[in-house]
């Protein structure tokens, strides 16, 4: 029998043991590292953003000025002139690498796709979101995306009967006067919110007849949007958050979206049963996904994870759009000269594919403000990244394990080596007669495996809506005497919205 006495050298030597086989494995991973470097001819990044090595404290005071600011990604794009195409830089508990070097862009999407993950995104976007497409690796992702791919077919992007009876609901909220000031950023989000209920769920939450205080719905989703990305900001210290206001709705929004869950599995096990009366004449998103899988829970984490990048997605992009549009009347007009060929009539979706400088001006907007305009993922394993080595820049990297790569689209898509000494302006007409031979310089909806699958229902959307107020409105009037300034969230729109006057055709 053991006593007291034998407890200590026991525990000594259990502990030194412990500590002896942590630092053999230490050891030999640092000298497994270094050869495979070696091999792969990799040198170490040139620039660094932080000197202080253990939490890079010495970059916090000038990113928390450029957030209160509004200008993180302005200061960005100085960052990537100051140190180079790629540099490195610690935050807190992270170490990652920063570039907008096209190769590694690819490489880390595509090339080497399973080498990088996003499983750490999880954690945030679990409260609202649930476990689908955008926040999940390996088999649970290939399967999200296999059930959700096939419901945006062609024959469904082309149905544009919701789009238009939605815009007339937006049509009359806007003033016709020329003279009353409105800000188009709210509507358009109200407009997507619409328009991605009507297409998921059959059924539009009707955001765009109700009165701001009767929004619950949309209210509460923006708020839970918030939450995440104050919980992926904080990376490990989000144990300690709690907001009450963000638990409660995440709750509203899941709850809404399950009674739906719940129609579309009655619908489907009615269909099965032979005790519908007649087959559904309309395309519903959830009932198709319920005729896939019967899980419950799988079939509402989907839907919030496709509602969301329904919804900001396009939002942002109009809003972006006519925000810049409203500072440009001579795109406007050339805009509505190529939209009158169309005599009046609402346009088609083989309409809206030949409208060659609507495509411009959508081209144009992602490229200067894209949508998600920064991302990450991280390594799942020792690997490599072709270029950012060296002093020049010109050698492969080792990424350990662990390391984030972070790229950014924001600056990439301002790179004058791409897009000219104008990169900075707003210019449409940079996208006419092929001029642009562009493939992962330009990266509005993603690349590789990861590419967005909505892509073109979003950028139909967004041109329907361009065409049909290009129809409407002879006169847009910017009413900001500003420039454009980030609100940088999930997804980047203008700061102080989109102020237009708008006078009628």
């Amino acid at each position: 029998m053991w006593t007291f006495s034998d407890v200590h050298p026991r525990l000594a030597l259990a502990l030194a043991a412990t500590l002896v086989i942590i630092t053999f494995v230490a050891i030999q991973r640092f000298f497994a590292r270094r050869e495979f470097a070696r091999r792969h001819g990799c040198q170490p990044v040139a620039g660094s953003l932080t000197k202080d090595p253990f939490l890079g404290l010495d970059a916090l005071p000038w990113t928390l000025r450029a957030l209160r600011q509004h200008r993180i990604l302005e200061v960005n794009c100085e960052l990537f002139r100051t140190y180079g195409n790629t540099f490195t830089v610690k935050e807190l508990w992270n170490r990652a690498i920063v570039t907008v070097e096209p190769e590694n862009i690819k490489t880390i999407l595509s090339i080497n796709f399973k080498d990088y993950g996003i499983g750490n995104r999880l954690d945030s976007f679990k409260p609202l979101l649930g476990a689908g497409i955008f926040d999940t690796d390996g088999e649970h992702w290939v399967s999200s995306r296999a059930l959700i791919r096939p419901n945006f077919t062609r024959d469904q992007v082309a149905d544009l009967t919701s789009f238009e009876d939605l815009i007339q609901d937006l049509f009359s909220l806007l003033p016709h006067d020329g003279v009353t000031v409105v800000d188009l950023q709210d509507l358009f989000f109200r407009y997507t919110i619409d328009s991605a209920t009507e297409f998921l769920f059959g059924q539009s939450v009707g955001s765009l007849k109700k009165t701001e205080s009767e929004n619950t719905f949309a209210e509460a989703f923006n708020y839970a949007q918030e939450a995440v990305l104050t919980r992926g900001m904080l990376g490990p210290l989000k144990v300690f958050y709690r907001d009450q206001k963000a638990d409660e709705c995440n709750r509203i929004c899941r709850e809404f979206t399950q009674q739906f869950v719940e129609k579309a599995v009655h619908a489907v096990e009615s269909e099965k049963d032979g005790q519908s009366e007649t087959k559904r004449q309309k395309y519903i998103f959830s009932h198709a996904l319920a005729s896939r899988i019967s899980d419950k829970t799988r079939i509402l984490d989907e839907l919030m994870n496709v509602l969301l990048a329904g919804r900001d997605t396009t939002a942002s992009l109009l809003s972006n759009l006519f925000f810049m549009l409203a500072k440009n009347p001579m795109v406007w007009d050339r805009l509505r000269a190529e939209v009158a060929s169309l005599q009046g009539r609402i346009p088609t979706y083989e309409d809206l594919r030949t409208l060659k400088y609507v495509q411009c001006c959508l081209n144009e907007s992602l490229r200067l403000h894209p949508v998600v305009p920064r991302n990450a993922r991280q390594a799942l394993r020792d690997t490599v990244l072709p270029v950012g080595g060296g002093k020049d820049g010109l050698s492969p990297v080792f990424v350990p394990k662990g390391t984030l790569v972070c790229y950014n689209l924001y600056a990439m898509h301002r790179r004058v080596d791409f897009y000219g000494p104008d990169a900075e302006e707003f210019r449409p007409e940079r996208w006419e007669n092929g001029q642009l031979q562009l493939r992962w310089e330009y990266l509005p909806f993603n690349g590789g495996p990861r590419i967005c699958v909505g892509q073109r229902y979003a950028l139909t959307e967004a041109g329907y809506v361009l065409v049909r107020m290009a129809q409407e409105y002879k006169k847009l009037e910017s009413q900001d005497p500003g420039p454009w300034e980030e609100s940088l969230a999930l997804t980047l729109c203008s700061r102080n919205g989109t102020k237009v006057c708008l006078t009628p055709a």
